[in-house]
């Protein structure tokens, strides 16, 4: 996200009369994809404020769009709560949440500095449920 230089949120995205180009291209690709994951870390026991920024910024983008929510937390609970606090936003603007976590606990340890699973046991033999066959699309 740091890529597209969000301006702090002052006004929607519909209701901006020149909104900046990189919002609109990224609202564009939030509005034409089956679905997103969003994956980040916490800070301080919530999620990033530029997730917020980005998430107030659209609204019709996420009517109805499948979101899976994934967090890397240095500790052991890998961020859990901040899943649960990111998918009742994500509700209350009508985005439809994939209702299982993803949290990454001690993530310092769980990947080597290649960033291939330090645990090779505890890799995943079988790809998640996909989005489209979760919803029945």
């Amino acid at each position: 996200m740091n890529n597209y230089k969000f301006p702090l949120f002052d006004e929607r995205l519909q209701h901006q009369p020149l909104p900046i180009p990189a919002a609109v291209l990224f609202a564009d690709k939030v509005k034409s994809a089956d679905g997103v994951i969003n994956c980040h870390t916490r800070v301080q026991r919530r999620y990033p404020a530029s997730i917020k920024n980005v998430v107030d910024l659209l609204y019709n983008e996420w009517h109805r769009k499948p979101v899976a929510i994934s967090t890397v937390s240095d500790g052991s609970f890998g961020g859990s709560q901040v899943i649960i606090s990111l998918q009742f936003t994500l509700w209350k603007i009508r985005a439809w949440t994939v209702p299982a976590m993803f949290p990454v606990p001690e993530v310092n340890k769980a990947f080597d500095e290649s960033g291939n699973p330090a645990d090779k046991q505890k890799q995943i033999k079988e790809p998640p449920i996909s989005l489209m066959n979760y919803y029945g699309v």
